[in-house]
């Protein structure tokens, strides 16, 4: 089963309505944003990252940019950086700017920047460069159960 065929049937299962939108493929926020027709903040950006002894998935709003202190208090670690692209590959079976902002579907714990609440419907890659789906907020925040953590702060330092 693919990653975009688990993901269906993950909001299949939940009876959530989701829009699918096969596209060019897409290896930038901003590139997705814009093959979308949709802003850059509804972009849901996954990040797979190690946090301490342990790998999680953190998303937040394509517009903004990880804040590694905030992530670290949020989080409770001394250390944080991004997983490698080979132990995401292992992880995941993805490349990074593909992952769908579900880490449950990768036994990863997911947390969420509270602004991305800031969108009614958000957008993301569904395990391939090229296929995007759209749900509702409240479904994900509903299916997924990430825990809050103010982990990003606008880009530009905001």
């Amino acid at each position: 089963m693919t990653v975009f065929e688990r993901v269906s049937a993950l909001l299949d299962g939940r009876g959530v309505a989701y829009q699918v939108l096969r596209h060019a493929p897409v290896y930038t926020s901003e590139e997705a944003a814009a093959v979308r027709g949709t802003p850059l903040s509804s972009g849901a950006k996954a990040l797979v990252m190690k946090a301490g002894e342990r790998f999680v998935m953190l998303v937040l709003p394509a517009d903004r940019k990880l804040e590694s202190k905030l992530a670290r208090q949020a989080l409770g670690v001394k250390s944080l950086r991004f997983a490698t692209k080979e132990e995401v590959l292992e992880l995941t079976g993805l490349t990074p700017g593909s992952i769908p902002p579900f880490g449950s579907l990768f036994n990863l714990p997911t947390y969420c920047e509270p602004a991305l609440a800031d969108n009614a419907t958000i957008n993301f890659n569904a395990g391939d460069h090229a296929i995007s789906v759209a749900m509702r907020y409240a479904d994900w925040l509903n299916v997924e159960q990430p825990t809050l953590a103010k982990v990003s702060e606008a880009a530009g330092g905001g």
